[in-house]
């Protein structure tokens, strides 16, 4: 297919999100898109530096034709040709999130016709993108499920605002994604909690496990802390919930000038949201999920069904850009019970 797909980048969410699924969808089609209007809600509009390198990232992978790749460009075009497996090295230069620039390459070397390895260095733990323990934990395990063999591992966490963090990725692929049927989460196998401190006083971790304990009822040696080494003062604290059929992650990230109480009382709060309804999939989690399935159903033709919360802006804003860029089906029913929903995508 030569034509180009046009995509608002001011639709739905109306950020990033739009530039990273329509690129990665762009490299497993072999079809070049056109974004106008790029994060045209938001009060810096425009490509910032970990948008720019999601950007260059793709088309070192692809081989691709690209123009508006500078920083506050508001309009981008992308033709990619074939997707080369290999060893890359990707690095934003700031806090900007390491983890939503691998969730832009990462689809199409999930089913190039080689392995890969990346390494990526930038920011892995700050207020506004997956955190990489929702990367390892929650979702390259699912990922996995469908086909593929990922590992990841942490070389360095950074946090906001100085970065400097590095994670390796190494990928075996599959020629096709399976489908993904995730509809229960099963029983209950650990919950943990983990603080990562680094550069900090160690008093600051003393009074988030205090919190927590007193928040979950937990026993002591469920919670963890760990000294880090990191380029700048960073803290966040992670609460794991395993289940037979998926893991979730919720976070609170240390910032300055809010108390240590408050940033545990943050993750215990996301947690609370997840556990007060009886779905497996967790509002981040759908729409990275939604993603893997619009491929698998673009493939192979088989549905792929999940059951989550109401979906959020981004999932809708993902349902949108799969349709655009492969045409694929997705419905969306209500289950009645806390506005939960089971949503399916299917080849049309």
């Amino acid at each position: 297919m030569s034509d180009m797909i046009s995509i608002d980048g001011s639709q739905g969410e109306g950020g990033g999100q739009i530039v990273r699924s329509s690129l990665a969808l762009a490299m497993i089609t072999g079809r070049g898109v056109s974004i106008d209007k790029l994060r045209a809600g938001r009060t810096k509009p425009g490509l910032m530096r970990q948008h720019l390198t999601a950007v260059r990232a793709a088309a070192e992978i692809s081989g691709a034709e690209i123009t508006g790749d500078s920083i506050g460009s508001t309009s981008l075009t992308f033709r990619p040709c074939q997707v080369t497996p290999g060893e890359y090295t990707f690095s934003v230069g700031t806090a900007g999130s390491a983890t939503l620039v691998l969730q832009t390459v990462l689809p199409a070397l999930l089913v190039a016709d080689g392995p890969s390895r990346l390494i990526l260095e930038g920011g892995t733990h700050n207020p506004w993108a997956p955190p990489f323990d929702f990367l390892s934990k929650s979702y390259l395990p699912i990922v996995n499920r469908m086909g593929p063999k990922v590992s990841t591992f942490l070389e360095r966490p950074g946090f906001y605002p100085a970065g400097g963090g590095r994670f390796v990725v190494e990928i075996e692929p599959t020629r096709q994604l399976n489908r993904l049927s995730l509809l229960q989460r099963g029983s209950l196998n650990q919950r943990t909690g983990r603080i990562l401190l680094s550069n900090l006083p160690e008093q600051i971790a003393d009074r988030e496990a205090k919190e927590l304990l007193r928040l979950t009822g937990w026993e002591r040696d469920r919670i963890s802390t760990e000294q880090v080494a990191a380029q700048g003062p960073g803290n966040i604290v992670v609460l794991e919930l395993e289940y037979d059929a998926v893991t979730e992650v919720f976070t609170g990230v240390g910032e300055h000038g809010v108390r240590a109480e408050t940033v545990s009382r943050r993750a215990v709060d996301a947690m609370r949201k997840y556990l007060a309804v009886d779905v497996p999939v967790g509002e981040y989690l759908a729409d990275q999920l939604l993603l893997l399935m619009g491929i698998s159903a673009w493939q192979r033709g088989e549905e792929s069904t999940i059951r989550t919360t109401a979906l959020t802006r981004h999932s809708s804003t993902q349902i949108d850009v799969l349709r655009q860029c492969l045409g694929v089906t997705t419905h969306v029913t209500r289950l009645g019970e806390h506005n939960t929903v089971e949503v399916s995508v299917k080849r049309q």
